[in-house]
């Protein structure tokens, strides 16, 4: 008999069929569980995402706050355009997808119909520029250019133009308020990144795709306090996208206002000074090099001594800010960046460095007394010193004989402050040192010198001390190509450059004689910028105390309700005695009544206003000398420098000396003072005020001008900056409400 069963199925089948079976139980199970995971469980969390799949969100910016000088004058604000734009959501609903009414409208702004049909194509990945990358339920900006007419026109002829919208619009100005540019200063904006988006989604104020931010200046530093938050009208769409409703509203809170330090007219007055002295600087030989200084670069500080907040700052070349507003020109940006532009983009009173020549013997006499050396005594200015080999001239083989320290720092005596580095060098061990005291070098750092002051403004770099520490670092970053010099190099060579890897590649590191004594009158490795010296410079006009410098001066919000003063903040002390101050003081006031710079301050009212200077030519290799003048009264610091321009106080001296006579009201060259014809005799404490619809109120010394201020209130900065006749009352209200007559 055979052992099949009456089923027909052998054990084999049986076996395969009950496996079958549990797996499509088992995939019952998953399957069912898996759909109770989404709709019970998780069912609330997978509505709201498929909800929010036919929500579109539309942003309104918010109006930028405006940066104000120290009386209320708009050193940026916004001003009113009148911008055109496109609705991709309307267009999309006629039958050419909105290509006539695009034609029309390109005929009516006197534009290339594809250059305006490009503008509201979306971006990807195949769609080269121009194309719009924002949202496409926001409207699209087709032109902010627009004139009265042509909005107009578009506006009475919304038959023949719908999707197509024509408003008045805040955009970002700078509106150079006395010719002062105030560019380097003040910065730009420009459109958010992805990157920035995303590393802003975790904070308080996230960024949005239609954000402007900051890039540069101010408008970098206090970006956040600036930019307000932007309104979002959320809509309701269906699965075309067309939009069925309303879902949300949140109105676009304006960024609050930023009062500064810096005071307009001063401003104007540095900035022209600084271009004249350069303009002079080149008309003038330089008996060196037998040609006409370059003075291809410059750099203007005005500084508060009691507070460390700034007035003025200049910076040369410079450039017009509002080359970067809607976007810049590939044409402006190569001009602001290549080589033959000389970079004006770079603020040079924070970012450029040079040797300071002998205005760095401030620092050095303060380094000689706390060394030992007593100020009133006598040190021989010869006219050159020799150490080993090498000779080290004094500035024009001038010789005064034995002198004190303060007479030096008048006449700049150069064999003074080597004759003292030298010795100090010595006692310290000279190339074999054995716990050194190193006063010059620890004497600058206590100055301030070699780090950043913290001004707020971004991209600051902190100059220079070659320290030992210093001098340490740079062999070993250079060391294998020195060496490699050495080895490669045919003995027949015997260039400086090849020499001195030669020299480097065994003992580099070694702190010589020659770093000391020329590091003592400013000269060698020594970098500094305008901002430290003119920090370094106030504390000696006040007693010695080292602020912060800022330029903000008070966050205010836009109705003027809340303010946030932006305080003083001291950083540290100078490591003087008072009776050093004293006699360093009495010295600086020598350079203008007898030295140095005495030529230039001739008639000078020293008895009402005493003033204070140091002058420094700084000696740079393959160019001609950098000028440097240093002053400060009881009131106010000046430091000017400018690039192959010559001596300190023959580059610097007049330049100076007319922005101290604006200041003060000092008639030119002469000791006669009016102070109510000076722009600011004392410095300013108050701030200005800002009303509860955001208007400033300038303070009473300027001439009101014919230009509305900027409010901050989102509808008053429509017309920031707007002059009063470019609209009609009619043409706003046709252009406000799109209304075509009215009584």
């Amino acid at each position: 008999m055979s052992n099949i069963p009456e089923t027909g199925r052998t054990t084999r089948v049986t076996i395969r069929l009950i496996i079958l079976q549990v797996l499509a139980v088992s995939l019952l199970f998953t399957l069912g569980g898996r759909l109770w995971f989404l709709q019970i469980r998780n069912g609330q969390e997978y509505d709201q995402k498929a909800a929010n799949n036919h929500i579109q969100q539309v942003v309104t910016p918010a109006v930028r706050g405006a940066i104000l000088d120290d009386k209320g004058v708009p050193l940026a604000d916004n001003e009113t355009r009148l911008v055109v734009s496109a609705s991709r959501t309307d267009l999309l609903k006629q039958a050419d997808d909105g290509a006539a009414v695009l034609t029309r409208l390109a005929s009516v702004l006197g534009m290339r119909p594809q250059d305006v049909l490009d503008k509201v194509r979306l971006c990807d990945a195949k769609t080269p520029q121009p194309c719009w990358n924002g949202s496409p339920y926001q409207p699209i900006p087709i032109t902010d250019e627009a004139t009265t007419q042509q909005a107009l026109q578009i506006m009475e002829r919304r038959e023949d133009f719908p999707g197509i919208t024509a408003e008045p619009t805040a955009v970002r100005r700078y509106p150079a308020p006395y010719k002062a540019n105030t560019a380097q200063v003040l910065g730009y904006l420009s459109p958010v990144t992805d990157a920035e988006l995303t590393a802003s989604e975790k904070t308080a104020t996230p960024l949005l795709r239609s954000d402007q931010i900051g890039r540069s200046g101010l408008e970098s530093t206090y970006d956040s306090e600036l930019r307000g938050k932007a309104g979002v009208t959320s809509y309701e769409v269906d699965n075309l996208g067309r939009v069925i409703g309303k879902a949300g509203d949140t109105p676009a809170t304006p960024g609050d206002n930023l009062v500064t330090s810096i005071d307009a007219k001063v401003q104007s007055v540095t900035e022209l000074q600084l271009n004249d002295a350069m303009k002079e600087a080149r008309q003038t030989y330089d008996p060196i090099t037998h040609e006409n200084y370059k003075a291809d670069s410059g750099a203007a500080v005005v500084m508060d001594n009691h507070t460390g907040q700034i007035i003025a700052m200049a910076s040369a070349p410079t450039y017009d800010p509002n080359a970067w507003v809607g976007g810049i020109s590939a044409k402006d940006y190569k001009k602001l960046t290549a080589i033959k532009s000389n970079y004006p983009l770079l603020n040079r009173a924070i970012q450029g460095q040079s040797a300071p020549g002998s205005t760095f013997k401030v620092v050095s006499t303060s380094a000689a007394v706390d060394a030992g050396y007593p100020m009133d005594g006598g040190y021989p200015c010869t006219s050159s010193m020799t150490i080993g080999s090498q000779v080290f001239k004094n500035f024009e083989g001038e010789s005064f004989g034995d002198i004190s320290l303060g007479r030096a720092l008048e006449v700049s005596c150069d064999t003074v402050f080597y004759g003292i580095a030298f010795k100090e060098w010595q006692k310290d061990g000279g190339t074999k040192p054995k716990h050194p005291k190193d006063w010059f070098y620890t004497t600058a750092h206590k100055f301030g010198l070699g780090a950043k002051t913290s001004v707020d403004l971004p991209g600051e770099v902190t100059g220079r001390i070659p320290d030992r520490q210093w001098k340490q670092a740079y062999y070993d970053a250079n060391k294998d190509y020195w060496c490699k010099v050495k080895k490669t190099a045919k003995k027949s060579d015997q260039s400086l450059a090849t020499n001195i890897a030669r020299e480097n590649c065994t003992d580099g590191y070694v702190l010589r004689a020659g770093d000391s004594v020329n590091y003592a009158i400013g000269q060698g490795d020594t970098l500094v910028t305008p901002i430290q010296m003119a920090r370094i410079y106030a504390a000696l006009g006040n007693g010695g105390t080292l602020y912060q410098p800022t330029i903000g001066k008070a966050v205010v919000s836009p109705d003027g309700k809340t303010v946030t003063p932006i305080k003083p903040k001291v950083v540290g002390k100078l490591p003087d005695t008072k009776q050093t101050l004293k006699d360093i003081n009495e010295a600086t006031a020598g350079v203008v009544t007898g030295g140095t710079a005495n030529w230039k301050f001739l008639n000078w009212p020293q008895d009402k206003i005493p003033l204070h200077a140091k002058t420094g030519t700084a000696e740079v290799t393959g160019k001609q000398t950098t000028s440097w003048l240093t002053t400060y009264t009881k009131d106010y610091t000046i430091v000017m420098t400018i690039s192959q321009a010559g001596t300190g106080s023959g580059g610097s001296g007049t330049a100076v000396r007319r922005i101290y006579e604006a200041m003060y009201g000092i008639q030119k060259d002469s000791t006669a003072i009016d102070p109510r014809k000076g722009i600011m005799p004392k410095p300013v404490t108050s701030l200005p005020k800002i009303t509860s619809d955001g208007a400033v109120v300038r303070q009473a010394s300027y001439v009101a001008s014919d230009t509305l201020l900027a409010p901050a209130g989102p509808r008053g900065a429509d017309y920031a900056g707007q002059p009063p006749a470019a609209l009609t009352p009619t043409d706003t209200k046709r252009l406000l409400y799109g209304r075509k007559s009215w009584t």
